[in-house]
């Protein structure tokens, strides 16, 4: 499916669809601290219910299952969803994924303990999620709100990986990530309250072709670049790495989480 956002890329089209291979292969990169977090805050754990937005290829679901919460994803990508049920379904997981909109669901009021949102938080209206995530979220349910990036001001490989997007794709949006809370909008603050939030350091390991699958899977390069386009991508990147990479190494990353907890509205 086809995405325009005037706040995203200029505008410019992108569609998960396109990197949906890529993006089961090489996204799944979270170290184990990342999943440690959320359950230290006593979230997504056995006796709850939790809705993923944004779901994608099921990561976190698959990767939190081992925790014993009952899971449900959505994603807008017909093709992310079919990725994350073929995943899912091999790895013997009971995860119940849709294909829907995050702002239309259906589900009923106060369905679910916690919803969580991992890297995607940014897509959505939030004007029109926010008072459908405050009536299907029990009165004491939580928001998760997730994020991992790179630092290219940090990590010489992913500046200059950045940078050779920026070439194919110069509206790109997704760079020049620096370390920061994750910001929230007002529009979610009317529904919600911040009860915690962390920002901590990660090295993330690497090879050269785990890092090549990796950039080629983010909105910029796979799910928005012309064939021609990604095979010019393809070749440059590929030279970049073999002259300025090991055959593995590690990317400086960052990770936040914020956990916001539904208000009570009379």
């Amino acid at each position: 499916m086809e995405i325009r956002n005037s706040r995203i890329d200029g505008g410019k089209a992108f569609d998960w669809g396109k990197a949906s291979s890529d993006y089961a292969k090489y996204r799944d990169i979270y170290p184990d601290i990342f999943y440690q977090k959320i359950v230290q805050r006593g979230l997504c754990v056995q006796g709850q219910k939790v809705l993923d937005l944004g779901t994608g290829t099921g990561v976190l679901p698959r990767n939190m299952y081992r925790f014993g919460a009952e899971w449900t994803g959505i994603d807008i990508s017909e093709e992310q969803i079919r990725e994350a049920v073929r995943l899912s379904g091999s790895a013997g997981m009971k995860i119940r994924f849709q294909a829907c909109s995050a702002e239309a669901v259906s589900f009923e009021e106060q369905s679910f303990d916690t919803v969580t949102a991992c890297q995607c938080f940014w897509y959505f209206d939030h004007e029109k999620l926010s008072p459908v995530l405050s009536r299907i979220l029990k009165d004491e349910g939580r928001l998760a709100v997730l994020f991992m990036g790179w630092l290219p001001y940090e990590d010489k490989i992913a500046k200059a990986s950045e940078d050779l997007v920026l070439k194919y794709n110069p509206k790109w949006t997704g760079a020049g990530e620096t370390k920061h809370p994750i910001r929230i909008k007002d529009a979610v603050l009317r529904w919600f309250e911040i009860e915690d939030h962390e920002e901590y350091d990660l090295e993330v390991p690497f090879t050269k072709e785990s890092w090549h699958g990796r950039m080629r899977a983010c909105r910029g390069v796979g799910a928005s670049l012309s064939e021609s386009e990604l095979s010019g991508w393809e070749k440059e990147h590929r030279a970049l790495l073999n002259t300025i990479a090991p055959e593995e190494f590690t990317i400086h990353h960052y990770a936040a989480i914020a956990v916001l907890k539904k208000k009570n509205r009379i």
